[in-house]
């Protein structure tokens, strides 16, 4: 007796190979609800086997690193928030395990806020260390956000329980690292260890956000984190701006500072 479509759309879940799904004893099936399970599972391998090749081509910068020191602790660091109206620069500090395979990762601004949910929480219980460390408005206001930026990345570093003994670093240069480092340009996007950091930091300051929009209603920062969207500007129009404003930024430098 021929097993039922649905049967045969349970038994392609456990199909994990192109090879196996052609070779599948219902594959010739004529009946269309077979074929279309087919070619949906067709579509869920090839879009598997793309984000496994991707993840390869993230990991490249870690394993030219531990070609040449196989026990190496390598350390992905980067920050959200620079370019904000409000709220703080967050930066994480990640070392991932030697074995991760978080296949999907990539850059946090690329996933949904659900999807970096989960995988932030994943890292968080299973690398080898992690961390946050956040620059507040004020110390952006005094110092300019590349600087504040560095401060937060310097902060995280110091809150790692495990010390690295490299780095990879999105975009920035630490001077006052010892270790080997390297700035990588889009390394949220092309090292796994920086796309960690990424997420991990992501989450931390959106979280944040979201409680800042409970303490200063109007500017709908549960939704624009701070940035300057068309609420975010009618509030500042309508309320002023708040303590977690940066007043160096604009519009508020010369708009909304000297009013507060």
């Amino acid at each position: 007796m021929a097993k039922t479509v649905k049967m045969i759309r349970e038994e392609l879940s456990n199909v994990l190979t192109r090879k196996d799904l052609s070779e599948h004893p219902y594959a010739n099936d004529s009946r269309k609800g077979v074929q279309q399970a087919f070619r949906i599972r067709l579509k869920q391998i090839e879009r598997h086997e793309q984000l496994e090749q991707n993840y390869i081509k993230m990991c490249r910068h870690e394993d030219d690193i531990l070609k040449n020191n196989p026990e190496a602790l390598i350390c992905g660091i980067d920050e959200v928030g620079r370019g904000p109206l409000a709220g703080p620069v967050v930066a994480s500090a990640v070392i991932l395990d030697h074995h991760h395979r978080y296949i999907g990762i990539n850059d946090s601004k690329q996933l949904s806020s659900r999807k970096r949910e989960d995988i932030s929480q994943n890292l968080k219980e299973n690398v080898k260390a992690w961390s946050i460390g956040v620059a507040s408005p004020e110390e952006i206001d005094q110092l300019n956000i590349y600087e504040a930026t560095k401060l937060a990345m310097y902060r995280a570093i110091a809150e790692l329980e495990v010390e690295p003994t490299h780095y990879l670093i999105d975009a920035m240069t630490l001077d006052k690292l010892e270790a080997p480092q390297h700035s990588i340009i889009k390394g949220d996007a092309s090292s796994v260890s920086i796309a960690a950091a990424s997420i991990i930091a992501k989450v931390y300051r959106d979280t944040l956000m979201k409680a800042y929009n409970q303490q200063y209603p109007g500017y709908d920062f549960a939704q624009n984190a701070g940035y300057g969207t068309a609420k975010h500007l009618e509030g500042l129009e309508l309320l002023g701006c708040t303590p977690i404003h940066r007043k160096s930024f604009e519009p508020i430098k010369s708009k909304y500072a000297k009013k507060s």
